[in-house]
């Protein structure tokens, strides 16, 4: 009974939350744990597309001297203009003059470029280093037409989308064709942009290496089909870069200050190859490819063979915008209690600096920044640095976390714990799951896991609650987690109103049922004990049956409708979900008193209907069963904190279909039908006596427990009471 009815109220849970118009498109994808949404002490959220939209705005080029804002993107605009028309007016003026004329630039020793040139180039290597395919919607009517035609017809800009795995690829292209540099056509061996004038530069693509999560950049060796010169461009993270590009002075430190805005930096660098460079590397690779074994690392080898000595060209920062209400969701969940903790891939200024935007370190809060570790000794001189600092946010890198978890993994998870907040940069995928399983380990406590996207599946799965948002990076999260969402503000109602209703109703329902079996079976023992230990059932099979199901199963799980709180009141008050992670509602204590309760009722129903009626004894079934089933239904009257109007239609119906049954299933009410003979006198029910002690021994058996609970709210109410009063 206690497994069906649970199954029953969480299926309910589930409908509910669905239904609730609040959180529109939420889905449940695991009907078993609602109530885990009611106890969590620990969230670990992604940074990109969780706490930010995953829709990027480009900011800033910087060429290393000259640095251009959004305020001065037309400088960029006219600079290429006039570049591109000097190379045209040359191009139609002599065919050949405008090879060498750029020839001895790459050439020569390393001569300053103009300004405009370096923009030229930088444009040109953004325009030209991603896997952005421009995709026209085909006009109705001309779908029967191939491709090209396709193309032809509906060159238009108003037309052309962008398509990309990143969105941060899609801004960049976006970007260049804002200063005069389209992307109009590509495939799978060629790409095509259209110059500010109008003419059609095409470039053929040789080679692509497309970005992973551990080289953490995107190749891409192109030729130009006018001049027939062939350049590898490369572009990504400006850890992995740094050790590729020449000698600089800037990089680094541009790289931190574009950080620190909450910009995601990308450095963008080429090299120009001879035709026998790029034979000699082709050979390599091809055959690179063909080894049978350690086929990856020898790929990577010779790839890396031309990630030397790049020439680095600019420095791109785009900004991720936060989501609507992170700010008060984050606020409302550290009231809860709610433990935050920021696990993501990206730069640690980046992560530093949406930690504070987002106010999920709040301005006040001191943040302690975990100085790169790599050997055991640097890892104790941290810690011990960490634990002289008292409610500070911690920051710490992936790399310096493997150190500490590998020497002191019981003292870093201790120490972490205490935080208000932990921000983790860096973080593979593999590195989420394992901070999940870690502080599931060590503190016992629930966790709950959010992310977007395929790399925080692992994080999500782990967890003992995930939930995934319906992002840009498509829908791997959210069908692997046990709830879906579409925006990250949405979870402060899941928790707050859902999870705590669900975790209440579930524990008031669960001992309920417990109470209600418990109930019979002492009115069995206390029967047979009072009979010498006869072997003979108190209550005939369908009684029996009808007792769990169909008069008593509408009040009881009516129950899944209860709620202490009102919604507004609970998201309001988030301090109240501090006392649920106490795990209170359903304790030893809490299952003991039921017990209690279920005994002393059992023995006082069955010794009551046999001292008052030894001269009708045949009629003790009737007589108990009348007084059981009232007492259930006041019972449940009780144990309800908010009323609604169908727990009100299911106390009546049961009561209902209890009177309603008297009438034909008078042949159970007798002792043993065959050994007494004695049938349900309808008589005999309807005299005052019956309804008089019946009556006396409901009182007997509930109104001590009606005080109990008076007294008990008026001596030490809960908390949620004293709001609503």
């Amino acid at each position: 009974s206690l497994r069906v009815n649970l199954d029953m109220g969480k299926a309910a849970y589930g409908w509910m939350i669905m239904k609730d118009d609040n959180i529109p498109g939420t889905v449940v994808r695991t009907s078993t744990i609602p109530e885990e949404l009611g106890r969590l002490v620990y969230l670990l959220t992604d940074k990109t597309g969780t706490l930010t939209q995953n829709e990027m705005i480009f900011k800033r080029l910087h060429l290393g001297t000259v640095s251009y804002g959004t305020d001065t993107m037309d400088e960029i605009q006219s600079h290429i203009i006039n570049s591109y028309s000097q190379v045209h007016s040359q191009n139609s003026g002599n065919s050949t003059s405008s090879t060498p004329s750029r020839k001895p630039q790459s050439s020569a020793p390393k001569v300053r470029k103009s300004v405009s040139s370096r923009i030229h180039e930088a444009v040109k290597a953004i325009a030209l280093c991603h896997n952005v395919t421009p995709v026209y919607e085909s006009r109705a009517g001309v779908s029967g037409e191939t491709e090209y035609s396709e193309v032809d017809q509906d060159f238009s800009d108003e037309n052309r989308t962008y398509q990309a795995s990143s969105p941060d690829e899609v801004t960049l292209v976006q970007w260049t064709e804002s200063v005069g540099l389209t992307l109009v056509n590509r495939d799978l061996t060629s790409m095509q942009l259209k110059t500010p004038g109008g003419h059609i530069l095409t470039y053929y693509i040789l080679q692509i290496f497309p970005f992973t999560s551990e080289s953490k950049r995107m190749g891409i060796i192109v030729r130009d089909e006018s001049s027939g010169e062939i350049t590898f461009y490369m572009k990504g993270a400006d850890v992995a870069m740094s050790t590729i590009v020449q000698y600089n002075d800037w990089l680094e430190e541009e790289c931190g200050n574009m950080a620190r805005e909450g910009l995601r930096t990308l450095v963008v660098a080429k090299k120009s190859l001879t035709e026998e460079q790029y034979q000699d590397f082709e050979s390599r690779y091809n055959q690179a490819k063909l080894s049978i074994h350690d086929r990856n690392l020898k790929v990577a080898a010779v790839v890396e063979s031309l990630e030397r000595e790049m020439e680095l060209l600019c420095l791109t920062g785009v900004e991720d915008q936060l989501q609507a209400d992170v700010r008060p969701t984050l606020e409302m969940l550290r009231n809860a209690g709610i433990k935050i903790w920021m696990l993501t891939g990206d730069k640690l200024e980046t992560a530093t600096c949406i930690a504070k935007s987002s106010h999920l370190v709040s301005r006040t809060q001191d943040i302690h920044i975990f100085r790169p570790v790599t050997t055991r000794g640097e890892a104790h001189l941290e810690l011990n640095a960490f634990r002289r600092k008292h409610d500070c946010a911690l920051v710490i890198s992936g790399d310096s976390l493997e150190v500490c978890l590998k020497y002191y993994e019981h003292e870093f998870v201790e120490l972490a714990c205490q935080c208000p907040a932990v921000v983790c940069c860096r973080c593979s995928p593999t590195q989420k799951a394992h901070i999940v399983k870690l502080l599931q380990h060590h503190t016992g406590k629930r966790t709950c896991a959010i992310g977007d996207g395929g790399n925080d599946v692992s994080m999500i799965q782990a967890a003992d609650c995930g939930i995934g948002i319906e992002g840009k990076e498509g829908k791997q999260a959210s069908l692997a987690a046990d709830f879906s969402i579409t925006q990250f503000k949405h979870i402060g109602r899941l928790l707050m109103v859902h999870g705590r209703n669900s975790y209440k109703r579930s524990a008031a329902l669960g001992q309920f049922v417990m109470h209600r079996g418990l109930i019979i079976s002492t009115m069995q023992a206390v029967f047979s004990s009072v009979f010498y230990f006869a072997s003979v059932p108190l209550y005939q099979g369908f009684l029996m049956v009808g007792y769990a199901t169909i008069y008593t199963m509408f009040p009881v799980f009516s129950l899944v409708l209860d709620q202490d709180v009102k919604p507004e009141m609970a998201l309001l008050y988030p301090e109240l979900y501090k006392d649920l992670t106490k795990g209170r509602s359903l304790s030893f204590k809490t299952f003991l008193i039921w017990v209690l309760i279920s005994i002393y009722q059992g023995g006082i129903l069955m010794y009551g209907a046999l001292l008052l009626f030894e001269s009708e004894f045949v009629h003790v079934v009737a007589i108990s069963f009348t007084a059981l089933i009232l007492t259930e239904l006041l019972m449940v009257a009780l144990t309800i904190r908010t009323w609604h109007w169908l727990m009100v239609v299911a106390e009546f119906l049961s009561l209902g279909c209890y009177v309603a049954s008297l009438a034909f299933l008078n042949e159970y009410f007798g002792i043993g039908r065959v050994s007494f003979g004695a049938f349900l006198d309808v008589a005999f029910i309807t005299t005052v006596t019956f309804l008089w002690k019946v009556s006396a021994i409901t009182v007997v058996s509930c109104l001590p427990l009606y005080i109990l609970k008076y007294l008990k709210r008026k001596f030490s109410p809960p908390s949620y009471s004293k709001l609503t009063s």
